[in-house]
């Protein structure tokens, strides 16, 4: 039986003491912890977290990796982890600053900005290495991608690593978890919310017109006789699209841009909502005329949403297509990612967005033949963006960046270097040919993957003296600090994002749950109010409150060690 113990425990003497005793511990520690995950308490569950929670237990009792192993383990964990991240919220990172997402993100950088600042006053305070507290900071606002960035800054630093940054964070998670829904619900008690009265009042003016709507009109605007839509648009100044017009005699067309307008003829218009009203007017007047009667004038035409698979798309504006003159069929919307886009001739296509079109039975066909519309594409992965990026990332992340009155150059590290390469390639590849989508199915695994190795390396790597620094170090009151690091940022926002702002309150529940980046937090909120406002504003603040973490706790960690 001496193998067994060699496999488990890594006796060198034995079989166990290389890649097979690695991979069985490693593969244990996941498994386990995501199992663990998977219990609920009141509803809460810390995920794949318990992952770090059961490597430390595994590490105290000896099922230790060997120290480069590890260290590889962990730092390409995080290296998939915040890749597959930028990829995902690329695309809506530089739109998340316009309008009513500037006011929420404002917000979540007061949220993340006043943490840093609570960490650094209790590090002045209570003397605790500021290493420590970037870790118990970390664990309070259950930010993984922060504690790898604070840990790789410190070994680049130093050459060593310090466990008492992963140890901090172990501690503080927990209750960082729940005392960020506790603050949730105490703000809906101070203001003493009625759920009913925030779900009646819906999305704010600047959410409703993000959103993309149809309606009718009848042109009655004596100036445009004779126009064609193209002079139409420009005239108006705003970007919307005429999908159908139907004229005086009865005759129904598919409009084009050089499709002239009279008055009478009544028109199909695809737009934003805080367009629509102009747009209305400029025109005429709105009109009383579903789809189902358009649809009855002639029922030769119908609509069908076709998708883009074929890469040589990936990146050309709408309007270099022709369909309109190749195919007599006209493109009203895009949808990208679950997000309606007004489709305007110069809007660029990328793989997997979906065009609502117009025309015949046949001339669909043919632009579906055109444009792909094969699933089977799109499930074949595309990983060579996915591995150029990765390089791209580690070479920005290894580059010094010296700053005056600072003695040691900053680097962006293995995490923000991946995170600011595939936010700038899922965002700016398309220009270039370059093919950057995924499967939501296909990103998850990815980051799934990369969260689980990082969360068993740093586990593995801090479980030796774990309890000896709760027990004798002092460790139980980090869980304290944690928790005034979690609760005086939100609640100091959420209350001035009431009081002053007048968000409605599943707003602000997904303000919370996305500058502190947690899953958790966001699935009660979408419990509670039961629509999809909390996961909007999550996903509005989300993409540069990723980036201000993983940024804060590595210049901390150089600015102050």
């Amino acid at each position: 039986m001496n193998w067994v113990y060699g496999l488990f425990f890594g006796n060198e003497a034995f079989w166990g003491g290389g890649v097979a005793h690695s991979v069985l511990i490693l593969a244990l520690v996941i498994a386990v912890g995501i199992i663990l995950g998977k219990i609920k308490v009141a509803g809460i569950s810390l995920g794949v977290t318990w992952i770090l929670f059961v490597g430390i237990v595994v590490s105290h009792f000896g099922m230790r990796l060997n120290e480069h192993l590890l260290h590889f383990v962990k730092e390409f964990g995080l290296i998939l982890f915040v890749y597959s991240i930028g990829l995902q919220v690329g695309p809506g990172f530089f739109a998340s600053f316009k309008k009513g997402g500037l006011t929420l993100n404002l917000l979540a950088t007061a949220i993340v900005f006043l943490g840093v600042l609570t960490a650094c006053v209790l590090h002045w305070v209570t003397g605790i290495p500021i290493t420590t507290m970037v870790g118990i900071l970390s664990g309070a606002v259950t930010n993984t991608p922060g504690l790898g960035a604070a840990q790789q800054a410190y070994s680049d630093m130093t050459g060593l690593d310090d466990p008492n940054i992963s140890l901090g964070y172990a501690v503080a998670y927990p209750l960082g978890v729940i005392g960020i829904i506790v603050t949730i619900i105490a703000i809906r008690y101070i203001f003493r919310i009625r759920l009913d009265r925030e779900s009646q009042s819906g999305a704010t003016p600047e959410d409703r017109g993000q959103m993309v709507e149809w309606a009718s009109a009848v042109v009655k605007n004596p100036a445009l006789a004779g126009k064609s839509i193209d002079t139409v648009i420009k005239l108006l100044g705003k970007t919307f699209v005429i999908s159908r017009v139907s004229h005086a005699d009865g005759s129904i067309d598919i409009a084009s841009l050089e499709t002239e307008l009279n008055v009478g003829d009544k028109v199909l218009v695809v737009a934003t909502a805080e367009t629509m009203e102009s747009v209305v007017t400029f025109l005429g007047e709105r009109i009383d005329m579903s789809h189902e009667q358009w649809d009855k004038l002639d029922s030769q035409l119908v609509s069908r949403r076709i998708m883009i698979t074929k890469s040589r798309l990936n990146g050309k504006p709408i309007g270099e297509l022709k369909l309109r003159t190749n195919f007599g069929v006209n493109v009203t919307r895009v949808n990208r990612a679950g997000v309606d886009l007004v489709a305007h001739a110069g809007l660029e296509l990328q793989m997997g967005d979906r065009l609502t079109v117009v025309g015949s039975e046949s001339s669909i066909a043919d632009v579906a033949k055109m444009l792909g519309n094969s699933m089977r594409r799109l499930r074949e992965p595309n990983l060579i963006p996915i591995f150029i990026g990765i390089f791209l990332g580690v070479f920005l992340g290894s580059v010094p960046f010296a700053f005056p009155g600072i003695p040691q150059p900053v680097k962006l590290g293995l995490a923000g270097g991946p995170l600011i390469v595939s936010i700038l390639i899922s965002k700016f590849g398309p220009h270039f040919r370059l093919v950057t989508y995924t499967t939501m199915s296909a990103n998850l695994m990815l980051r799934e993957v990369g969260i689980a190795l990082f969360l068993a390396g740093v586990g593995l790597g801090a479980g030796e003296g774990f309890v000896e620094t709760i027990v004798h170090g002092g460790g139980y009151q980090w869980i304290g600090y944690g928790v005034i690091i979690t609760v005086i940022p939100i609640l100091l926002v959420g209350l001035f994002a009431r009081k002053f702002c007048k968000l409605n309150y599943f707003t602000i529940m997904g303000l919370i749950a996305g500058s502190t980046t947690d899953p958790p937090a966001l699935a009660y909120s979408n419990g509670v109010a039961g629509n999809d406002m909390p996961s909007v504003s999550y996903a509005t603040v989300y993409p540069l409150t990723m980036f201000l973490r993983v940024l804060t706790a590595q210049m901390l960690v150089l600015l102050i060690a």
